[in-house]
């Protein structure tokens, strides 16, 4: 994996001769912020050695070099996912490479169902929290002491920071936001009313197939975290009147994708 990993971080270099300080992961219906981005270099997955390519709806499939908020930044549009198939590891291949690249902050985002009643869709949801219900862990297997320690500590696993200046950044805007916890499972189906139950008892706010396997590494890594949750549906399915779709996912998340490019915009910039 280390041999990997610097072949693809030299590639990226000697292509780019950027070195970001802050990494950029977009969710699904979500890619709008990198209309934003003063673009040096967009690079498809397909032309990155070692990359996976993603195969989901709504997730362009590059990764852009450039300058947002005065500050230099690397943003996969479109993630990997881990029921398309992909080991953990490679899910969150990209997460450590740009730790090698020079990030010492990662911003990600994601669509989500809203699990806690309070919710709207069309909220955004700052994570304060998450809880793991994917099968495996993606740092199981020999530990790798370059990358980052045994047993990471997990107690701040988002900026404590950062959510705080988030807060005001939405209020000053006059952004509705909550604030909640995550749960991540490996998908791709859809809530049932018994599992929805289960991750209110767990005390979940929000639900997805994403963002946790990435966070992991990344404060493995040493990264500081911050996450947004788009909801983009009410996934109690006892209550909903039509199942959900993926059209209405990336609809949903692209009407508010606007308010999340306004926090995360001005939190680069107070960086």
């Amino acid at each position: 994996m280390m041999e990997q990993l610097r072949e693809t971080a030299a590639f990226l270099k000697e292509k780019t001769g950027m070195q970001p300080e802050i990494g950029i992961i977009l969710g699904s219906g979500l890619g709008g912020l990198v209309d934003e981005i003063r673009i040096s270099h967009a690079l498809a997955y397909g032309d990155i050695p070692n990359f996976l390519s993603s195969t989901v709806e709504g997730h362009a499939g590059k990764l852009i070099f450039g300058e947002l908020g005065g500050k230099q930044v690397v943003a996969m549009q479109g993630r990997f996912h881990y029921y398309e198939g992909y080991p953990m590891q490679k899910v969150s291949f990209p997460v450590r490479i740009m730790k090698l690249l020079g990030i010492h902050t990662l911003l990600l985002s994601n669509a989500a169902g809203g699990l806690n009643p309070a919710f709207e869709v069309g909220d955004l949801m700052i994570i304060r929290d998450h809880i793991n219900m994917f099968p495996e862990n993606p740092l199981r297997g020999p530990n790798v002491e370059e990358l980052g320690p045994r047993f990471p500590e997990m107690s701040e696993t988002y900026s404590r920071s950062l959510i705080g200046k988030a807060k005001r950044i939405a209020e000053e805007n006059r952004i509705r936001f909550q604030t909640g916890v995550y749960v991540g499972s490996p998908g791709p189906t859809l809530e049932t009313p018994a599992e929805y139950r289960m991750f209110r008892i767990l005390g979940a706010d929000s639900t997805g197939m994403s963002t946790v396997p990435e966070v992991i590494v990344a404060r493995h890594a040493g990264i500081r975290c911050f996450g947004i949750s788009v909801i983009t549906n009410l996934t109690d399915p006892s209550e909903m009147e039509k199942p959900t779709t993926h059209e209405e996912v990336q609809n949903v998340a692209g009407k508010a994708a606007k308010k999340m490019t306004v926090i995360f915009k001005k939190l680069i910039q107070e960086m």
